[in-house]
């Protein structure tokens, strides 16, 4: 995927640094020596500008964007760009809010991730960027650990295993658990033990943090 990051702070840094591996990365900042740091260190495409013109982000790359994050230092240039991304058709746009009191403007301008800055983390945008099928219903203790919610896909690797087979395998983490298995087929809810079955369509509850529940929604939506 194509992702333009407004902000090349602490945050900005950090998601440029797990995303430029798999996706192409365009990083939007003020400060030439934060530009040249991010090209040098991590290979991302850096651009010295105002994150909020129209001509800055056109030389980004915006109209061909797919994932448009900005975290930048205020609540109105964050806005300022979202509006931006929506007027260029951007299906995900991604937002650090500062403030709570922005967060009706946010979803207006077309916002599609709101995180707050306290309980910001880069995990939960690279979780949403990597795996849109997954769901994040809530965060507990200030984002140290999350509920998420993903569909078991139709020919998925692991569909009629037994949780314990799944947990066992080398592609499901550690220290991420599953909490409960909805049979959409069946309309019921099911809290399952080692030897519950997970078959295709069902939906799963995840608990862990969201570097744990990236990898664990990599393996359960693997195809055969």
């Amino acid at each position: 995927m194509y992702v333009i990051i407004a902000g090349g702070g602490v945050v900005g840094r950090n998601l440029a640094k797990q995303l430029v591996e798999k996706h192409d990365v365009v990083v939007i900042d003020l400060d030439q020596g934060v530009c040249e740091r991010i090209y040098s260190e991590y290979g991302a495409v850096s651009i010295l500008g105002n994150a909020t013109n129209i001509n800055v982000l056109k030389e980004a790359g915006i109209e061909k964007c797919d994932v448009a994050i900005s975290v930048m230092r205020s609540d109105a240039d964050n806005l300022a760009f979202c509006l931006l991304a929506k007027n260029f058709d951007v299906e995900q746009i991604m937002v650090r809010m500062r403030e709570p009191e922005y967060e009706s403007a946010y979803k207006l301008a077309g916002a599609t991730t709101i995180a707050g800055i306290i309980d910001l983390m880069v995990e939960e945008f690279v979780l949403d960027i990597e795996q849109p099928d997954v769901r994040k219903l809530v965060s507990l203790s200030g984002g140290k650990a999350e509920i998420s919610i993903l569909t078991i896909p139709e020919r998925a690797k692991h569909a009629g295993e037994s949780i314990s087979e799944i947990v066992q395998g080398d592609d499901f983490p550690d220290r991420c658990l599953i909490a409960g298995v909805f049979d959409v087929e069946e309309d019921r809810l099911i809290i399952p033990h080692g030897y519950t079955v997970i078959d295709e369509l069902n939906q799963v509850f995840l608990v862990g943090t969201a570097d744990r529940i990236t990898e664990a929604a990599k393996a359960l939506t693997q195809i055969r």
